[in-house]
């Protein structure tokens, strides 16, 4: 990995453009000048079979709205979009030097700053995705307890195997599914883990992938969320939407057991060298996520019909589930830096990683971009009011944003 390590650094250079009112958005160094327009091509790596960073960049794809604020910075932009199943095939790419942004969940973003990739995180790609405990209806599992002995599927290395993590570890009573003799078995496919295949007793999906599986005999009873879903029967009584006590342990309530974060990430050296183009593209995303946010959930859903699989009335679901269409801006706070630096003592409890990630070196993943995320939330005339950053009547976790990074303390 050093050499690959050592191919994505590149030398640190500044450099201002000459434009109207959008100079002043501009990052500058003296004496160093560049063309009135620049040729660029950026590759841009996303998950369409997830949840709300598909029809976002669906929309930005049909709209090229990060090439039209890239053309107000003085760019020629060509836009490289990628299709990936996970996160885990972008890191390869990232670390062969051949992807310069992605869509990353927690686990993924955690593993490679302990690893030390020149990486920084931009805006939330999604968040508050639901997890979900899947079975089928001969495998003998109703409820938590049924899950002790059995053979589970999950995506391990990612986002799915944290989240099941601390569902078993605040109901069950161990992170480790070793401890309670639970068998794991590694599902790559997210598709594939919804459908609880013969060899598998569980599994842990994701909602969209659940929602279309569940047409071919899948069964849900339990989500990341702390509440039960249709196929539950056990002591709290039967079907959906009981809270499980339990999920109040968590220090991450009333998000759930987990607080699931997907953020967009960069190459470092791209916003050493085109910080507009950063800028751009999170005024591109945010612009998407507004619009988006503000028209009927369904309708957003069938932009990605043909990787969902959804009819409008599922697809709702998970649009409305989406963190940033709920909140309807992506700006990241204190607490989506939180919910790195603690996921990250969970990944070390499991054996992932050897030590947590210190607070600094989750702050420092931030520095390059917040100066950036200010430009960009300024550029869009800060249509974002301050309060919304700080309220406390939701239920999903907030805070200072980043521009205001120099306040963000580790505690809560």
């Amino acid at each position: 990995m050093s050499e690959a390590l050592s191919k994505l650094v590149l030398n640190r250079r500044s450099f201002i453009r000459t434009a109207g009112a959008a100079g002043a958005l501009t990052l500058a160094a003296p004496g160093i000048i560049r063309a009135a327009t620049d040729k660029l091509t950026v590759s841009v790596g996303r998950i369409p079979w997830a949840a709300g960073n598909a029809p976002m960049t669906a929309y930005m794809i049909e709209n090229k709205l990060f090439e039209k604020y890239a053309a107000d910075f003085g760019y020629e932009l060509t836009v490289d979009w990628r299709d990936y199943p996970t996160a885990m095939p972008q890191v390869e790419a990232f670390v062969a030097n051949d992807l310069d942004m992605g869509m990353w969940g927690n686990t993924p973003i955690i593993r490679s700053i302990a690893a030390g990739l020149p990486l920084s995180l931009m805006v939330v790609g999604e968040g508050r995705l639901r997890f979900m405990i899947v079975t089928r209806d001969d495998r003998g599992i109703r409820k938590p307890e049924d899950l002790k002995g059995k053979t589970i599927g999950s995506l391990l290395g990612g986002d799915p195997y944290n989240a099941l993590s601390q569902m078993l570890r605040w109901e069950l009573g161990s992170a480790d599914p070793r401890e309670l003799g639970i068998n794991l078995v590694n599902v790559p496919v997210l598709s594939q883990a919804a459908a609880v295949p013969t060899g598998l007793d569980a599994a842990i999906a994701i909602q969209p992938m659940y929602l279309a599986a569940a047409k071919n005999g899948t069964r849900a009873i339990w989500n990341s969320y702390g509440y039960t879903e249709e196929f539950y029967d056990g002591p709290l009584g039967t079907g959906a939407g009981i809270q499980m006590p339990s999920v109040k342990q968590s220090p991450f309530y009333p998000e759930g057991y987990y607080i699931h974060r997907s953020f967009w990430v960069l190459r470092n050296s791209l916003a050493e060298q085109h910080p507009n183009i950063v800028v751009a593209f999170m005024a591109a995303q945010q612009e998407a996520v507004a619009t988006l946010s503000a028209q009927e959930p369904g309708a957003v859903s069938q932009l990605v019909k043909d990787y969902w699989k959804l009819d409008p009335e599922d697809g709702a679901k998970v649009v409305n589930d989406d963190l940033i269409f709920a909140r309807g801006w992506a700006w990241p706070t204190v607490s989506e830096a939180r919910a790195v630096q603690q996921a990250s003592q969970y990944l070390v409890d499991g054996g992932v990683i050897e030590n947590p990630l210190s607070w600094d070196q989750v702050k420092g993943a931030f520095e390059l971009t917040a100066p950036l995320a200010k430009q960009a939330y300024e550029l869009l005339g800060s249509k974002t009011d301050a309060s919304e950053f700080t309220r406390t009547d939701v239920n999903d976790l907030r805070g200072l944003p980043l521009w205001e990074m120099d306040k963000w303390s580790e505690q809560s």
